[in-house]
Parts: structure tokens; sequence; C-alpha cells
């Protein structure tokens, strides 16, 4: 492989010679080959737009030379744009900081914009990576900011949009499954009668009550870092800055940033993202709960449940011919148990916050960026490829239930407790049903007995 030789402030280091990085970059890149996994897409993006902003706002407070804010910009569009992706090799698990991010991102908009203006990669003239790119910034307010940006960005843009489709798609069953009477489950025995419709308006509100919650705390992520520089106390940086750049990243996004109330605990803590990181694990336990109700309502078909039918997707057995499997359920309860895993990590990421830094901000960034697009993509494709296909086996569901003595319970106001615990044990001694018992011995009027035992009335209590 061709390389060029860079200089440092720690002496020389040989850079691959077509890269838009330098010495740094390539100090990192060998210091840490830990997994092979870089920083991605979301935070690359949320760096290209972090510098594109600061050059803005350094031009605007006379700073920064337009014709230099102006190549500084448009270089750092493309890494927004992912057009240099591949010069960003450095691996997630690297300075807790995230300076050698920040830096990659320094020197590949340095090299780029020098390249637009006639110079060459590596000659950090006349733009610098330090002096120009970062002007204004620490690594310590680059990263965090970066965090909140890409985080946000992902919460409002993919995922809300992804839990509001399941959320349609579940409310629409759940108005298709209203008419539909069956009996209804506690500890995984016959409980009273319940309508499928309101057995999905309960993953219905789970999800509601979720997003709310999300929504709450990820207000905590437009507090952008940016402005506190090194420690938090503004060295090396305009007065304006924080606000302004706030101010510029909102009408870059469409999303509201606001500069941080206290620059302090903005750099030296990251529980903005703890708390997000929270909420998405709550809506990861609601996602299990919904899938594998559904999975085992869907249980059988012949030999479980059988209550509904899941939409075939793809054969189910190497060895089965005609297995269907709840593929898609399964693989929504994979990705929330991810999402949970990742919440673990986070917290303890959010417990070094040392003094006046997190050194965990690239686990932090990566952890979170990871359940947000785990969440959206597989919320996404269990609302298109099994709850708009879901049926309802009506026939099986109403000969269950009337099989059960799940209706009896309605029979205890009328007739106590005890004698109606008696006829239940009957019923199922004998094979009969409890209507047929009661029938035979005549607890109630015949009619009041079919009002009673009337297992629609059942699910509307007074």
């Amino acid at each position: 492989m061709d390389t060029r030789t860079e200089r440092d402030t720690m002496g020389e280091v040989e850079v691959p010679a077509d890269a838009l990085y330098g010495a740094s970059t390539a100090r990192a890149v060998d210091n840490f080959p830990i997994s092979g996994a870089a920083i991605g897409r979301e935070m690359i993006r949320a760096l290209g737009l972090v510098k594109h902003a600061a050059a803005r706002v350094n031009s605007d407070i006379g700073q920064l030379d337009s014709y230099l804010a102006d190549a500084i910009i448009a270089a750092a569009d493309e890494v927004a744009e992912g057009k240099l992706d591949e010069h960003f090799p450095v691996d997630v698990f690297q300075t807790g900081s995230g300076t050698s991010s920040n830096m990659n991102a320094n020197e590949v908009i340095a090299n780029r914009a020098n390249l637009m203006l006639g110079s060459t990669i590596g000659s950090k003239s006349p733009i610098h990576p330090n002096d120009h790119v970062n002007m204004g910034q620490s690594s310590n307010d680059v990263f965090p900011s970066a965090i909140h940006l890409a985080a946000l960005s992902g919460i409002h843009d993919s995922l809300l949009p992804a839990l509001a489709a399941l959320r349609e798609a579940l409310n629409s069953k759940s108005e298709e499954f209203d008419d539909v009477v069956k009996v209804g489950r506690t500890h995984l025995q016959d409980a009273t009668p319940i309508r499928l419709g309101q057995e999905f308006s309960a993953f219905v509100s789970q999800l509601d009550l979720g997003i709310q919650h999300l929504t709450a705390t990820a207000e905590g992520l437009r507090e952008l870092a940016l402005g506190g520089t090194a420690v938090g106390t503004g060295i090396n940086t305009h007065a304006e800055f924080g606000r302004r750049i706030a101010d510029t990243l909102s009408g870059l996004t469409g999303l509201q940033f606001v500069e941080a109330e206290n620059h302090f605990e903005a750099q030296s803590a990251r529980d903005a993202a703890v708390r997000v990181s929270g909420a998405l694990k709550s809506l990861a336990a609601s996602s299990i709960k919904i899938a594998n109700d559904i999975r085992w309502l869907a249980a059988g078909p012949n030999a479980g449940l059988g209550e509904i039918n899941l939409p075939a997707v793809q054969p189910g057995s190497s060895i089965m011919p005609g297995k269907v499997n709840p593929v898609i359920a399964e693989s929504l309860i994979q990705a929330a148990a991810q999402v949970i895993g990742n919440d673990a990590t986070i917290t303890v990421g959010g417990f070094y916050g040392n003094f006046q830094l997190n050194a965990m901000q690239p686990l932090i960034a990566r952890n979170l960026i990871e359940q947000i697009v785990l969440l959206t993509n597989a919320s996404e494709t269990f609302a298109t490829k099994l709850v708009s296909g879901l049926e309802v086996n009506r026939d099986h569901v109403a000969t269950v239930l009337g099989e059960s003595a799940a209706s009896a319970t309605a029979l205890a106001p009328h007739i106590g407790y005890e004698r109606t615990a008696k006829l239940v044990a009957r019923a199922r001694s004998e094979g009969k049903t409890v209507r047929e018992i009661a029938q035979e011995e005549k607890v109630l009027p015949a009619e009041e007995l079919d009002g009673v035992l009337d297992p629609h009335r059942q699910t509307k209590p007074g």
C-alpha cells in the first residue's frame, strides 16, 4: 500500500497515500484494533453537521475568513451526506472522549477542503484541522453534542414514525377484532371472558405510554455541550458560540437545540443519554410482551391456542414441510433483548463521568444509536409483515369459549363463590359446560341465567 509521511506533535507517522485523514487518525487506527466497527453513519453525519455549523458561526462572528469557512462547510456537508465514510476507520472502542473520531472528522474535512481550494492532501494549508475546522471547539464538547444530535435525529426522524405506524396497525386490529369474545387468561389459565379487541387495546396503550415516556426523556437531548470546550469554562471560544451553534444546528436539522444550561454537567455527565436509554428499554420490554402474546395466541395452530393466524412469510423448518414459524415476532423479541442489554452498558457508561469529562462516550453513542436503529427496524417489520396480516380463527375461539368455565365467575354474585366453585368442579369432572350444570341445578331462572352467562355482556361490566 502506498503511503505518505505526515507529522504531528508526536513525530512522523505513515498514512495511506489516498486517505483524507491524517496522522492523528492513523495513530488511532493503529492503537485501537478492537472490534473492526467504526462509529457509524449516524455519528459521522452528526460530526459533519457540527463542523458545518461551527464554521458558519466562526465566520459570522468574525473569527474565520469566509472563503475558508465556505470550503469547510462544503467538505463538512460531504461528510454529513455520507460521501466520505470510507475515510472514517477509527474503531468505536477508542479514546473515551471521542477525541480520535473528532480529529478524524477534523482531518478529513481539512484535507477535502484544501483539495477544493487547490491545495494538496496533508498540506494543512490553507485550512488546518485544529486551528480552523476545530476552531472554538474541543472533542469534549463536540462528541457529546454529536451524540445528542444523532440520537434525537434518529428518534424523531425514524423511531417515532415507526412506533406510530405499529401503534396504528395494532389499533386497527383492535377495532377489527372488537366483536370477538374469547377466554381471558391469567397465570396462563382460563380467566373471565375478554374481547380480542380489548386484548389488543392493551398493546396500543403500552405503545402510547412508551412513546410519551420516550418523547419526554428525549427533551434532554436538545441541550448541546458546544461552547464549553475543554472542561465547560468555554476557554478559547467566543462567548456567543454555544448559543449560535445550537441555533445553526436547529436550522440544519429541523430539530430544536439549545445551548446547555450548565456546561460542566453537559460534559461531565451523560445522564440525558441514560434517561433516553431507559425509555428505549421500556419500549423494548413492551415490544417483547406484545410480540410474545401474539406468538402464543397463534401457537399451534392445531395443538396450541390457535386463536389467531400469523401471515406466512417463509418456510419454518428445514426438515418439516409446511411448518410456519412466528419468525417476525421472534425477530422483534431478539432485537428488544439486545436493546435491554445495551441499556445496561449505557448505564455503566454513565457512571464514568469522572470530574469534568465522561470517558465512555463512544461506547454510549454506539449502544444508544443501535437501540434506536433496532427498535425502528424491528417495529417497522413487525407492523408490516405480521400485524397487518393477522386473522382470527373465529369458530375455534367461540368453541373454546363455550367449553371453558371462564364465564362462571359472573354467577358468584348471584349464588355465591362456593356454590359457583362446585358448579365449575362438577362441570370439569363430568365433561360438561357450566351452563349445562347450572341449568340442571336450576340455580337461576332460565332467562336470567342466559343473561348472566352471556360472555359478551361480561366484557362490559356495569
